[in-house]
């Protein structure tokens, strides 16, 4: 029984590690097509993603499950209504990244996704009244101050950040409300945008735009590919999720935005000056302080931080 224990925690382990490795390094699938406008690319990610989940449900043998869930969503409005709203943010998040990483603004979607569990609690806290913590309030402290250090350096707000960041917390949030599986959730959701992107591809082709066919055989194979880069760490993800334990699955995230910091310095070799250090400090400081804050240490620090000052206003008493 141990064992076997031990055993689907290592399979969850490394699902997981494998699927936020390979969100970490998908700058350079992005990359391989960047003669491809942003948002042809964008299309083809939701046709191709469409036809491999939905052979990927196919032959797992979860039609059925998949057939139930487009049942309920005819009878249930509201789940309905959030199965769309999650595909639009989906849709503006997806677009916003691949244009990010083709002009040239990978450490920003790096910063994004630092700052994304920071604005998922922030979004728990104004929708479902969930109660911010001591180290939660330090957290997002720090990572305004992250965030107000590069505003004022360079005189713009990290928009593209703080785009990625707020598109998939509202999406992650929606998810959460509507409870739909990963897999069969995400496939609803390329089929509800499949016919505008093939509607938009269409005319493309039609007026002899199109770069699939027409571009060389590498680029059409890399778009049709899109699917698979985009459905493979999504099962691999959910394999992991249902194995692990949350706090696990809350340190491994950071591995994506890592690895695409990784790739935006080095490989493509992005600016990362003073400045970009300063403020990714004050992010990872938060992000650190928020991993850690149910840890015995610091609740410990958070009993001396709150409730000495209370003592001693008794004591004054």
């Amino acid at each position: 029984m141990i064992f076997d224990q031990s055993k689907e925690q290592l399979v969850g382990v490394v699902s997981a590690i494998c699927a936020y490795s390979l969100w970490g390094i998908l700058p350079i699938y992005w990359k391989l097509v960047g003669n491809v406008p942003s948002l042809e690319v964008l299309a083809h990610r939701f046709i191709w993603s469409f036809i491999f989940l939905a052979l990927v449900i196919l032959l797992s043998g979860k039609l059925s499950s998949f057939t139930g869930e487009l049942r309920q969503l005819a009878w249930q409005g509201k789940k309905a209504l959030g199965v769309i709203a999650a595909s639009a943010l989906l849709t503006a998040n997806w677009f916003t990244y691949i244009w990010a990483v083709n002009t040239d603004n990978i450490v920003e979607c790096s910063l994004g996704y630092y700052i994304n569990p920071l604005v998922s609690v922030m979004l728990g806290i104004i929708v479902l009244k969930e109660k911010l913590s001591f180290w939660q309030t330090v957290s997002f402290i720090l990572a305004a101050v992250g965030v107000l250090n590069m505003t004022v350096h360079y005189g713009a707000v990290p928009w593209i950040a703080l785009t990625l960041a707020l598109t998939f917390g509202m999406y992650a949030l929606i998810k959460k409300m509507v409870h739909l599986g990963a897999v069969t959730g995400i496939t609803l959701e390329t089929l509800l945008i499949f016919p505008f992107m093939l509607t938009f591809l269409s005319h493309l082709h039609y007026h002899g735009n199109g770069a699939f066919g027409a571009a060389a055989p590498g680029t059409s194979g890399l778009l049709m590919g899109a699917g698979v880069i985009t459905a493979v760490p999504l099962v691999l993800f959910a394999t992991g999720a249902t194995r692990l334990p949350l706090s696990v699955i809350g340190f491994l995230q950071y591995i994506a935005p890592t690895l695409m910091l990784v790739c935006g310095v080095i490989l493509y070799h992005e600016p990362f000056t003073q400045v970009h250090l300063t403020s990714f400090g004050f992010i990872w400081t938060a992000l650190t302080i928020f991993s850690l804050a149910k840890t015995s240490l610091f609740m410990r620090l958070e009993h001396i931080f709150i409730k000495k000052p209370a003592q001693k206003r008794d004591n004054a008493q």
